[in-house]
């Protein structure tokens, strides 16, 4: 119910939608442009520091500015600090979950914007990919059951998605692959769980048909042999290329469609409705164009393999965001809606009201509108694919090489680390390669 504002007169009702029209303008990428590219430079020290900056004041913004810092942390080669992070970030995203009907409610007033930032389908499944990877690179007990949550919690959001009545816009989600991958690494680690691997990896073979090792590593659990006596095994992880991010884009065929309904309307009413002269606005999952797509492994010198894909994060961003659109732009045009009853509800309690003051509130009811921005937060610093290489090498020190890739043609500069490997034990890699050059330093586990 608004309240009645006729006693202030249309100069006080048209402050109001002003000021509700200013208070929706902030824009959460600008904020962290410069992190973002230094990060993609390989300065992630520079971008950590920008990072803790920008999480100064963030406000609804902290969970997002967040999990980009545990990123730049992660590679900066503060695993812990990292973890700890995204720990904060999943706990509260699991929050968020919960309905707050103030902050809905405020959203329709202005833009989405105006939420706390709950997380991505996505984002939500792959902060726990990220805390298993960054326990590996630390102490390594938490691992396994990080793991585990990968696939508990892409399958909760999928069984939650079903409203009433209604076909589950999230039943055709393409499943995380590298959470069951990690468990059925972890569990062939025991030389003696190999069963579980054997699930795990079957699973990985299901749900990423394309990434051709999965058959190799389904083979070898189901023979129950972890390595060749003397032999060691390495894991490279490696986040490769830029992840998909958001764009504010105009949705054209629906403003035009709302502006014919709000012109009707405005023929066959009592009172005029403020046109739609600023396009819906809506948020667009975007992948980028990367230069790189996979890294190129050497041994001592000697090409050894290349990286594969193991979960597409790009893919998974964007059918993620094409299954839940019809969701997005509804809300977008109920929020237009709701506006424009607002305006005309103000014109039906002001006594009076003179075609000057109508215009007047139009006027302000226009300006609302233009300002609204669509909810552009996400998870910038994630990759565009998750992939790895399965290393089996002698017991004993070795010196590998890390180059970018586009197909087997090195695109990038050469990253050296070396390794100790030990008879029948895994060893964990991580490294990151936005482009040509690595982000950050080469992690290495300790056991």
């Amino acid at each position: 119910m608004i309240p009645k504002l006729y006693p202030f007169g249309v100069p006080a009702c048209v402050s109001v939608l002003l000021l509700a029209a200013v208070a929706g303008c902030a824009t959460h990428a600008d904020r962290v442009r410069s992190a973002r590219d230094l990060y993609y430079r390989g300065q992630v020290e520079l971008a950590a520091e920008q990072l803790e900056k920008a999480l100064t004041g963030a406000g609804k913004d902290a969970d997002v500015i967040s999990l980009d810092l545990a990123t730049a942390q992660l590679f900066a080669g503060r695993p812990q600090r990292a973890e700890q992070m995204l720990r904060e970030v999943r706990d509260r995203f699991d929050y968020l979950e919960q309905k707050d009907v103030t902050e809905a409610a405020l959203s329709y007033v202005m833009d989405d914007n105006q939420r706390a930032y709950a997380g991505e389908d996505y984002e939500k499944v792959l902060i726990r990919v990220m805390l298993a990877l960054a326990n590996l690179m630390g102490e390594g007990g938490d691992a396994e059951a990080y793991s585990l949550q990968v696939t508990a919690k892409q399958q909760q959001i999928i069984e939650t998605g079903a409203q009433l009545d209604e076909e589950n816009p999230k039943a055709a989600y393409q499943r995380v692959a590298v959470g069951a991958y990690l468990h059925g690494v972890l569990r062939e680690a025991t030389h003696g769980a190999y069963d579980d691997a054997e699930r795990s990896f079957a699973t990985v073979v299901s749900w990423q048909p394309g990434f051709s090792a999965g058959g190799f590593d389904l083979q070898r659990a189901r023979e129950g042999r972890h390595s060749a006596p003397g032999n060691g095994v390495l894991y490279l992880f490696a986040f490769v290329g830029r992840g998909p991010y958001k764009r504010e884009v105009s949705e054209i065929p629906t403003s035009a469609a709302m502006l014919i309904a709000d012109r009707i309307l405005s023929a066959v009413g009592k009172h005029s409705l403020p046109p739609t002269l600023a396009p819906i606005k809506v948020p667009q999952v975007i992948t980028s164009e990367n230069q790189v797509d996979r890294v190129l492994v050497s041994v001592a010198g000697q090409p050894a393999g290349a990286t594969e894909t193991v979960t597409d994060v790009g893919q998974l961003a964007v059918q993620q965001y094409q299954a839940l659109y019809p969701h997005i732009l509804a809300r977008a045009v109920a929020r237009r809606a709701v506006k424009k009853a607002a305006v005309y509800a103000v014109k039906e309690q002001v006594d009076g009201l003179s075609s000057w003051g109508s215009l007047a509130l139009d006027v302000a009811g226009v300006v609302w509108e233009a300002t609204e921005s669509a909810d552009t937060r996400c998870w910038a610093l994630l990759p565009d694919t998750i992939q790895v290489l399965r290393l089996e090498l002698p017991a004993g020190e070795h010196t590998l090489g890390l180059r970018a890739g586009r197909g087997l043609i090195p695109v990038g500069g050469e990253s050296v680390f070396r390794v100790q490997i030990e008879d029948g034990r895994n060893r964990y890699a991580l490294a990151c390669f936005p482009d040509t050059k690595i982000a950050g330093e080469v992690l290495v586990s300790s056991r």
